[in-house]
């Protein structure tokens, strides 16, 4: 964890700041695509609205998702990669993922469950695994059960995404809410 927070090895547009939030404990984890710029301005993961909509899909209120010794929270890119020229988002550093990963995750010895939030998660969890689209990976999420659960980012730039395919509320978020209270050990959901 230290080094990974000390990282400055890749060239970013602003100050290093690794966003991770891991501990041994952790039987969930949540992999997802990068810090946002709030998140950046915060040091919180998933401090913003796609936070918000995350923790709903999840049935998780803050204090339960932000609770290290039962949930990670392990990126793809450990700080925010910056913007485009339109404001959208850069994709996460190349190099992070391959170098973080695999020390971390090695540490995590009690994940039941990891959480591949977006493309670039699924892509580097998955690889060749995964559906020709993301769509199509995570209507097939029982198929990478029961160690990855894919979804999709729940950035609000997917409303119109999730109006399109309401099977994703009917019938992955119940599955997932099941999913999520059976690796933290609470009350399965009926």
């Amino acid at each position: 964890m230290a080094a990974a927070r000390a990282c400055r090895l890749c060239p970013l547009p602003h100050p290093h700041r690794p966003i991770l939030r891991v501990s041994p404990t952790a039987t969930l984890l949540i992999v997802g695509q990068a810090p946002g710029t709030r998140v950046q301005e915060t040091g919180i993961p998933w401090n913003d609205r796609s936070g918000d909509r995350l923790r709903d899909w999840l049935g998780l209120d803050r204090p339960r998702f932000y609770d290290p010794e039962r949930i990670a929270i392990l990126p793809i890119g450990l700080c925010f990669p910056g913007q485009d020229a339109k404001g959208a988002d850069l994709p996460p550093r190349p190099e992070c993922a391959p170098l973080w990963h695999p020390p971390i995750r090695a540490e995590l010895k009690r994940v039941r469950l990891t959480l591949l939030v977006g493309l670039y998660a699924q892509a580097h969890y998955l690889g060749a695994r995964r559906k020709p689209s993301l769509t199509e990976t995570v209507r097939a999420f029982a198929e990478y059960g029961p160690d990855f659960f894919p979804l999709p980012h729940p950035s609000w730039r997917n409303t119109g995404w999730l109006a399109r395919h309401p099977w994703f509320e009917a019938l992955l978020i119940p599955e997932l809410r099941r999913r999520i209270a059976q690796t933290l050990g609470d009350r399965v959901p009926t």
